[in-house]
């Protein structure tokens, strides 16, 4: 065996970089459940300030600063023993409800992971996994991950790019949100579009319990209504605007999905189809965000699609031909890339 020792040194490298950001997950994930970062973007704290801020013990906040300046979350003044939060670290830290907020995804990674057990065994046995049988912070923490780039997007550009669908929905006009979750984009549209109608659909019923309680929370439970149905199942017709957001390619049969939406539509109605960003073949894909939404795949979306009927597993990177091809399979005659971000991907499906 020849071992060439710079490759080596590049792997233990990835390694290193890779195991800290492994298990500095959970540390991150601690500082969201606690409040450490939001208290921190207060102001300056030593250690036993921190804990006494947020009345944890001590020991334990002196190691988790330790970590987290060693990971590049938090600043530390070696002067004054002090740790602190740049703006930057604030912005994309601190604040739940912003535009930006990274533990979500952290939340959403542990929940994921804690099927690994299940995810092994299907590995052997070819079996599905559906959501609905993971943790529960994967749909909380599916919600935090994807919520702030809605919030930055959805009807300040993502809309918008859409022919005449912003006009629709300002006069009046009905949407249809299949496979809402939480309810994050129906609640979105609802304020952004008090004269229209958002009815948000998703297969789990737990997360339909939340959608609507955080419609009531948000004051659009008038203008909003939710119901457990699959993507093939939901009710209403003659809807201006369907909506799919980063779940197209978790559906066992997106094909019977598309065929639905584009009966479910008004004949000049439009379908939005946000999917996570990806090339059409693997080599395109190969970087820091395929590696992610690879990842994801592997826990998330192809087992949930192989535990439905149908046939497909697209997975997280399936890419703007794969998307495409579903469309047209369902009949729908026209379509384009309506708008992109580092993360998603925005398609236009017209009949």
């Amino acid at each position: 065996m020849s071992i060439d020792q710079t490759r080596l040194d590049e792997l233990l490298g990835r390694f290193v970089a890779d195991l800290g950001a492994t298990i500095g997950a959970g540390s991150v994930v601690i500082g969201h459940r606690l409040g450490l970062y939001r208290s921190l973007a207060t102001g300056p704290a030593t250690a036993p300030e921190l804990a006494q801020r947020t009345r944890t013990d001590p020991r334990y906040i002196t190691e988790w600063l330790r970590g987290q300046a060693a990971g590049g979350y938090v600043e530390y003044d070696p002067a004054n023993d002090r740790y602190a939060l740049s703006e930057e670290q604030a912005f994309a830290l601190a604040d739940p409800d912003g535009p930006l907020y990274l533990p979500g995804a952290f939340v959403l990674a542990l929940g994921a992971l804690r099927a690994e057990s299940q995810i092994t065994d299907a590995f052997r046995t070819g079996a599905g996994m559906g959501w609905h049988e993971h943790h529960d912070d994967v749909f909380t923490g599916c919600e935090m991950f994807f919520r702030p780039g809605y919030l930055a997007n959805l009807t300040s550009s993502w809309v918008p790019s859409l022919d005449g669908v912003a006009e629709k929905l300002e006069v009046g006009g009905s949407v249809a949100d299949v496979g809402c979750g939480l309810g994050a984009s129906s609640v979105l549209l609802a304020q952004a579009y008090p004269n229209a109608r958002i009815h948000g659909s998703d297969y789990h019923d737990a997360s339909i319990d939340l959608a609507r309680k955080r419609a009531a929370n948000a004051g659009v439970a008038d203008r909003t209504r939710f119901e457990v149905a699959s993507a093939q199942t939901f009710t209403g017709t003659r809807y201006d605007l369907v909506a799919t957001f980063d779940c197209l390619h978790d559906m066992g049969d997106p094909v019977g999905a598309a065929r639905h939406i584009r009966e479910a539509m008004a004949p000049e109605g439009t379908w939005m189809i946000v999917e996570p960003r990806a090339g059409d073949t693997v080599s395109d894909n190969l970087n820091p965000i395929g590696r992610i939404y690879y990842s994801s795949s592997v826990f998330l979306c192809v087992p949930n699609a192989k535990s439905q009927p149908g046939g497909y597993a697209l997975g997280a990177q399936a890419g703007e031909a794969a998307v495409r091809e579903v469309t047209q399979q369902a009949g729908f005659g026209r379509f384009r890339r309506a708008a992109e971000t580092p993360f998603n991907l925005v398609y236009e499906a017209r009949p």
